[in-house]
């Protein structure tokens, strides 16, 4: 396929790279005019898009994909396919489909989970709102930026599925945060803490395949001095969004919410930012009640 493929950050580049891998026509574009294996650097984003059978943007938020697309759409030609791999709120997923399908465009939203090291081994997740016949013309590219597409329904379900499942994501990783925090100071070994909580009814993915504590459980960001695999800047991002969802629908999410003031202090005003979520840890180790 033909593929125009916009933003070539630390997610985008190593999609773009794995497309021209398996033998696709990659055009790219990227402001910061940065060079992929195998991608053409196009001069602009309607340039990257012109002509092409499907084109992807990986972008840092709506107000930014809102402008893209007004600037690609219109240079885009009818069938082609505008997949949007940003995560971004729900509100500019819709009005770039709705902007995609007046054009003739097929539209897809589609933001992912794995993070840096899914795009670059082509592992990662993709949750797809769009129509079938999007989806269906697609699919080829999501086996070969990743394991997993799960197609959520309408347009906009994509983003609704990743601000949902990252709730829960914050939630669970505070919660276990916490936990260790506890359970040092009640002196219960880490190990013998993990052993429990692994195999018992307080599992979860941030124990058991994330867990905080270095040296214990599988490899993860906290036997690397806390260095990003999902930065806690993005977390909060994906709080924000899930509660910006929240708001516009009045649904009730007091634990996404507590998640998002919790994160938002540990990333403004401690020393989050720029480390992985998992860092609360560290965090609650030296704080006391209240």
């Amino acid at each position: 396929m033909k593929i125009g493929f916009i933003g070539l950050g630390n997610m985008g580049a190593p999609m773009a790279a794995n497309l021209a891998k398996a033998g696709h026509v990659v055009t790219g574009f990227d402001t910061a005019d940065v060079a992929v294996d195998g991608v053409t650097r196009a001069t602009s984003a309607a340039a990257a898009a012109s002509g092409q059978d499907l084109v992807i943007t990986m972008l840092p938020n709506g107000a930014i994909l809102r402008a893209v697309a007004d600037q690609i759409v219109p240079a885009m030609a009818p069938g082609a396919v505008f997949l949007d791999c940003s995560t971004v709120d729900v509100e500019s997923a819709r009005i770039v489909a709705e902007a995609a399908d007046k054009a003739g465009l097929l539209a897809l939203d589609a933001p992912v989970s794995g993070g840096t090291v899914g795009a670059i081994a082509g592992t990662l997740t993709f949750m797809v709102g769009g129509s079938d016949a999007a989806f269906a013309k697609a699919k080829p590219l999501f086996d070969v930026m990743g394991q997993k597409a799960v197609h959520c329904g309408p347009s906009g379900n994509g983003q609704a599925a990743k601000i949902c499942n990252n709730m829960i994501l914050g939630v669970t990783m505070i919660a276990t945060c916490e936990a260790f925090a506890l359970a040092d100071k009640l002196g219960l070994d880490r190990q013998a803490m993990f052993d429990v909580v692994s195999t018992s009814s307080g599992s979860s993915w941030s124990m058991n395949a994330y867990c905080p504590a270095p040296g214990i459980g599988p490899q993860s960001p906290a036997d690397n001095g806390y260095q990003p695999g999902f930065a806690a800047d993005l977390m909060l991002k994906d709080l924000r969004l899930s509660q910006q969802a929240a708001e516009a629908v009045d649904a009730d999410t007091p634990m996404g919410q507590a998640a998002a003031a919790l994160y938002a202090r540990f990333v403004e005003e401690e020393d989050g930012a720029g480390r992985d979520f998992s860092a609360m840890l560290p965090r609650f180790e030296t704080r006391r009640r209240g």
